[in-house]
């Protein structure tokens, strides 16, 4: 998708949301939004409410496991149409409308379920909404990419999707707990269900979009085997559920469900103890959760490999999984790795804030207080966010937006080190949070733009699906090291090390700022003080290497004639 040559006012840039094609994102980004919350902190709080235990409810963070594994079953919905539905309206409308009944009937059944005595009934309905959820997700992802005409459009189309996502996590995280406490949790999850009725409308009315025609596999001339090729199935599908449990794991550093199949082994509960402890462990989990993350995404790859002989299903396999890698890695030659590369570190100082609740505990703030600044004030500068990177696209274009981002996210930190200088600062905590909250959606908005560029219009769910499911890996891995680098750089600071140069810089803390964090680690609060410093001056420097990319990619990249050839293949909406 090439980028527009004329750049466009700031008033055109700002009107373009009002345009049908954004209000579409915007109420469809709304709907898809919904589910998320309600399968995983809402859902939580009323298990817990409810006298569910902590283990179980940390049970429940695997019905999420969908959205990081959306990528495996994306080839097969993008070549799979639906009876009548599919020939009227479209195959990605179709899809949606179905999808979004079945998530309102999903939510209707957590709600008809008791969690005191229906546990495993709500279980299984949150996962198989979180199932529907994610492939809701892949649905519309291609349908935003392949809706827009060039590179602006799709940059408002995408903030107005990011901005309706938003909105949907300010109702499902509020909405819900004040319906509770009032008519009950039953009677809330059914309000939030008929919330989806605006997505369902807004799909009858929404343009059918381009003819999807994803490329034909052939398998011509190749004798049919029925026993075999059961049997090929089984074990292909055996291999994917393995890899989808190896990658899931280690994406999302869980080891219950590991510890699940374990036991059914019989391995004793100690070991398994043992095994979760180190797998989840914040210094050393990521040791485990690395083999694991590749070694299912290299099982899942082998899984989809042909066999010596040509097979149908092998024939199969290869064009809807292995294709659309080739493709990408065709249609972008040596900068393939590169661009990949770029994207899995681009928000990397982001994901490295994985400890953030606890460093407003040992500031002497309450989680109340961080809870409603965080769910509410925090979501309204991230729509601020929003709008502003779709401007930015319009009038900067998409790599210039990717340097922006870049720089923007990282910088924002300054915001937490001028926090941790001070304390305990309702204030400066509601600055640090509109900087961070700005300046990460608007390096959000940019890269999911960016990665939405990327796909060819054959194949445009499963290559937008590995990379929205693959974007977070190394970041993930390096925010396990979070907590490690404070308080590594907090010993040293009392050592007389690098990090003693910013414990001067505590010199007007409020009185109970990081008090019980540095007893508890045996530091001084200075150095406590400067140990937080210093790691936030650690994000800072380790997205330097997406800013220089970034530029990199601005001055010397140029398209490849297969690029070029492919952009030229889409279809007009």
């Amino acid at each position: 998708m090439s980028e527009t040559k004329a750049r466009q006012s700031t008033l055109q840039a700002l009107s373009a949301y009002m345009r049908p094609k954004p209000l579409i994102m915007l109420s469809l980004g709304y709907a898809t939004g919904i589910p998320y919350l309600l399968i995983g902190d809402t859902l939580n709080a009323w298990l817990r409410v409810d006298g569910v235990s902590l283990q179980v409810v940390g049970f429940f963070i695997l019905v999420s496991f969908a959205y990081t594994l959306k990528f495996m079953w994306a080839p097969l919905i993008d070549r799979l149409n639906l009876p009548v539905l599919t020939a009227r309206l479209g195959h990605r409308r179709s899809w949606m409308i179905v999808l979004q009944i079945l998530m309102a009937l999903g939510l209707l059944g957590i709600a008809a379920c008791d969690p005191r005595t229906q546990l495993i009934q709500m279980a299984f309905f949150a996962t198989l909404t979180g199932f529907l959820g994610a492939t809701h997700d892949i649905i519309l992802d291609a349908y935003r990419i392949e809706l827009a005409d060039d590179t602006a459009e799709m940059g408002i189309m995408t903030a107005a999707y990011q901005w309706g996502f938003r909105t949907a996590f300010i109702v499902s995280g509020v909405v819900p707990l004040l319906l509770a406490t009032r008519v009950g949790w039953p009677i809330a999850y059914a309000v939030m269900a008929l919330m989806l009725i605006l997505g369902w409308v807004t799909v009858w009315l929404a343009p059918k979009g381009p003819a999807h025609t994803p490329r034909p596999i052939h398998t011509e001339g190749m004798p049919v085997r029925r026993l075999a090729e059961t049997a090929e199935w089984i074990g292909r599908g055996l291999l994917i559920l393995v890899a989808a449990v190896m990658m899931g794991s280690g994406l999302t550093g869980n080891a219950d469900l590991i510890n699940g199949i374990l036991g059914v082994f019989h391995v004793s509960p100690g070991a398994e103890a043992a095994f979760k402890a180190f797998f989840t462990s914040k210094t050393t989990g990521w040791i485990p959760q690395l083999p694991f993350a590749l070694g299912g995404l290299g099982l899942m790859i082998f899984a989809c490999l042909p066999l010596p002989w040509p097979t149908r299903p092998g024939a199969y396999f290869k064009g809807a999984f292995i294709e659309p890698l080739a493709d990408f890695f065709e249609r972008f030659d040596k900068w393939a790795l590169f661009i990949f590369g770029l994207i899995c570190i681009y928000r990397i100082s982001e994901f490295t804030l994985n400890i953030a609740n606890a460093y407003y505990i040992d500031l002497g703030f309450s989680l109340d207080a961080v809870g409603e600044m965080r769910k509410v004030y925090g979501a309204l500068m991230t729509m601020v966010g929003v709008v502003i990177s779709g401007w930015m696209i319009v009038r900067l274009g998409i790599r210039t937006s990717l340097i922006i981002g870049a720089i923007a996210g990282p910088l924002s930190h300054v915001g937490f080190m001028i926090l941790g200088c001070v304390g305990h600062s309702l204030s400066t905590l509601a600055l640090a949070l509109a900087m961070d909250n700005i300046a990460a959606s608007i390096q959000g908005t940019v890269l999911i733009a960016y990665m939405s560029t990327l796909v060819s219009p054959q194949y445009t769910a499963p290559q937008y699906a590995i990379f929205s499911s693959f974007y977070a890996i190394l970041g993930k891995l390096v925010a396990s090291q979070s907590g490690r680098i404070v308080e590594a750089s907090a010993k040293a600071a009392d050592a007389g090390g690098l990090p003693s140069l910013f414990k001067g810089l505590m010199g007007h803390l409020t009185p109970d700022a990081y008090v019980k964090a540095a007893k508890s680690l045996g530091v001084s609060v200075a150095a406590m003080g400067a140990g937080y410093f210093s790691f936030f001056a650690y994000t800072i420097v380790v997205s330097l290497g997406g800013i220089v990319m970034s530029v990199w990619l601005y001055y010397r990249y140029k398209p490849s004639p297969l690029e070029l050839a492919a952009e030229a293949e889409k279809p007009d909406a």
